[in-house]
């Protein structure tokens, strides 16, 4: 299931390219997208696993200094604020919440290292690969080009990975969700069986002792029934032998 996932995110993540292409010359040139296309983008199939980096979803460098984050965050949350969008305020809304999100998300030291240690990740793999595709061209006997050689395939090629990584960890977080949500349903069970037994062991105990007195005055009156029954009891009588006769001589 879950390679099954990671494929699908690959998947979307390479389908995603000629966007991302298109996304990051607008930037180059303008710095921001209209409010449809920020909203468009933030929703594309996929968004879950697309919006996992909080700077990918900010469109901002990860050596971005806090004041260029805020100043980004204002300027992309006024262009997909419901109340700029009202032609469309349900997905503006989601839009937004993703933005904010990723916001709070970098504002968190811990949070934001974590999204930094994914990208650095992600670009170490790609380049430890190209090193070990390299060398192995070069054992062959063969040019030594890659495609990631040329910088905006190195960028897509390190941003499906950085995607990846991200994927993977979100996956595995929501396993440990599902397990740690397992255990606390086990353990609730446990807890109720428990309380239920202990609850049906106190009734028994009342019961027992509510019906003990009522138990005793019946024995009492059993003992009382036998030991009149045996003072009223007629003596055993035996049978007496006939006198013997004396015999008599003339």
């Amino acid at each position: 299931m879950v390679e099954y996932l990671i494929c699908f995110v690959l998947l979307l993540a390479s389908t995603a390219d000629s966007t991302l292409f298109t996304v990051k010359q607008i930037e180059k040139r303008d710095s921001v997208l209209t409010s449809k296309q920020q909203i468009d983008r933030l929703l594309r199939p996929g968004s879950s696993y697309f919006n996992l980096n909080p700077f990918e979803v900010l469109q901002i460098d990860p050596e971005a200094t806090d004041e260029e984050l805020k100043k980004r965050f204002r300027a992309l949350s006024i262009l997909v604020h419901p109340d700029k969008n009202q032609d469309d305020p349900d997905r503006a809304q989601l839009a937004f919440e993703a933005v904010d999100k990723a916001y709070k998300n970098l504002l968190d030291p811990e949070q934001k290292k974590r999204a930094v240690d994914v990208i650095q990740a992600g670009r170490e793999y790609v380049e430890h690969n190209m090193k070990e595709k390299k060398k192995q061209l070069k054992k062959d006997g063969k040019p030594q080009f890659l495609e990631e050689d040329d910088p905006e395939m190195f960028r897509q090629a390190v941003y499906k990975q950085t995607m990846k990584l991200f994927a993977e960890l979100e996956i595995k977080r929501k396993e440990r969700e599902a397990k740690d949500m397992h255990e606390r349903k086990r353990a609730r069970e446990e807890e109720i069986e428990t309380a239920e037994k202990a609850k049906r062991e106190r009734e028994w105990q009342k019961n027992f002792e509510e019906t003990r007195d009522g138990r005793v005055d019946s024995w009492r009156s059993f003992q009382a029934g036998k030991s009149k029954a045996k003072k009223e009891k007629k003596p055993r009588s035996f049978l007496k032998p006939p006198k013997v006769k004396m015999e008599q001589r003339e």
